[in-house]
């Protein structure tokens, strides 16, 4: 079980979160109704809406980085956009979200890299699953080769 507990914060007008793991904290953005001057701060964080989007691309990226761990493909940097559009009354839920993927190794094999993307967006990415049904998830991959002069086997991954 996942436990999540979000704190208020009225001094800073914004909320903290905190998961599973304690001790890593995530500022998110209060809605602000006051109007500008009165005691009204500026973005602190992420929205709750961009966390979802941000939670959506981040558990389809921990998917491929492993599925590709597992077809021994090079894998050097991976960059999840997600681009989220929602409906223009509230209470505002997603209509669609684009997950535009790029992947960046030493030869790699294009068909496995888009099988790996279709296999985490459509079947294994819990967070996706879920969005699913209420919006529509399309995604996009570009392939790119990392420089040949920088190559060596084993090196890390950035997520």
């Amino acid at each position: 079980m996942k436990i999540v507990t979000i704190d208020w914060d009225p001094a800073r007008e914004r909320f903290v979160a905190e998961g599973t793991h304690r001790g890593h904290r995530v500022d998110i953005n209060a809605p602000h109704t006051l109007p500008e001057g009165e005691g009204r701060h500026g973005p602190s964080g992420f929205s709750a809406s961009e966390l979802l989007l941000a939670g959506a691309g981040s558990c389809a990226a921990w998917d491929l980085v492993e599925i590709l761990r597992k077809q021994r493909q090079d894998l050097r940097d991976l960059q999840v956009e997600v681009e989220g559009e929602q409906q223009a009354d509230p209470p505002w839920p997603y209509q669609r979200i684009h997950m535009r993927f790029r992947v960046t190794g030493v030869a790699l094999d294009e068909g496995r890299v888009r099988r790996a993307v279709e296999l985490s967006v459509d079947r294994y990415c819990s967070v996706i699953s879920t969005l699913r049904g209420v919006a529509t998830v399309t995604s996009q991959v570009v392939i790119v080769e990392h420089p040949a002069a920088e190559t060596s086997v084993g090196a890390p991954v950035t997520v």
